[in-house]
């Protein structure tokens, strides 16, 4: 049986990856799976090194094949913040998004351009192999949330050309053009070859 870990404990992300890898796996297991807690400290410098943390850490801690990801929000007239510490922009969504759209208080849309970047890795522990996939998706914060679905900063970063925001996508819809559904379209590929 062909198992993998989806090495996240946010459950917006897990169900995301899990619906986007059916039929990929006999099984696909997150965190809450096991017993004890893990942990693992996103302190490298970057997207790809985070997720090899993770992955490598879970993947060597059970044994079971993991993917990992590190992705985060950059936004233009922020110099690129928050990056790498778009988890960590606040305690929750919410206070993410209320601290973000105060930063951007008055900054006209031009200057509002952002992009989401996500790295995932796959890590083999049998093997000792990781695999690293990259995806992005770019458009604009919004001068406000808009939508009910995805998590994150889904509510506030808009698309260009449909205008909605990504909370107001379906998961499939959004699984098809976001950063995350990209990297996960290169994983598949990756499976198939």
């Amino acid at each position: 049986m062909r198992s993998i870990i989806i090495g996240t404990g946010n459950v917006g992300k897990f169900e995301e990856i899990k619906e986007a890898l059916h039929g990929k796996f006999d099984r696909c297991l997150s965190l809450r799976d096991f017993e004890g807690n893990i942990d693992v400290a996103e302190d490298m410098p970057s997207y790809p090194e985070n997720a090899l943390k993770k992955a490598r850490k879970i993947g060597n801690r059970y044994g079971v094949d993991t993917l990992a990801d590190d992705s985060g929000l950059e936004v233009e007239a922020l110099h690129g913040r928050p990056g790498i510490y778009s988890a960590r922009y606040g305690a929750t969504d919410d206070e993410r998004i209320e601290r973000l759209l105060r930063e951007l208080r008055g900054v006209p849309r031009e200057g509002r351009k952002a992009v989401f970047k996500a790295y995932l890795v796959y890590y083999e522990p049998a093997g000792g192999l990781a695999f690293i996939f990259y995806g992005s998706l770019r458009g604009y914060i919004g001068q406000e949330r808009r939508g009910a679905n995805g998590f994150g900063f889904d509510p506030v970063f808009m698309l260009p050309d449909s205008g909605k925001s990504l909370a107001e996508m379906g998961r499939g819809e959004k699984n098809r053009i976001s950063h995350r559904g990209q990297a996960l379209d290169a994983f598949k590929r990756f499976l198939q070859a």
